[in-house]
């Protein structure tokens, strides 16, 4: 999946986001869509970086006490 075909997924779900509102206002949409985003790709390179978080940071371009305290907030480790 190229960039191109994620951005695309991320441009359809937030229209059918805004379609199922019924024209109610959205409310913290960059905390939300944040959130929702970071925990599955913190799981997946997590995962494929075998659990090694100082790779995983490397791959995310984040500070591996970063990615520690990310991983703590939505709960993947303790």
């Amino acid at each position: 999946m190229s960039k191109k075909q994620i951005e695309e997924c991320i441009r359809a779900s937030l229209e059918a986001y805004f379609k199922d509102l019924r024209g109610e206002e959205p409310h913290s949409m960059h905390e939300m869509i944040i959130s929702v985003v970071e925990k599955p790709l913190l799981e997946v390179v997590m995962q494929h970086a075998e659990g090694n978080q100082s790779r995983a940071a490397e791959w995310l371009g984040i500070n591996r006490n970063t990615l520690r305290r990310k991983l703590v907030e939505h709960k993947l480790i303790k």
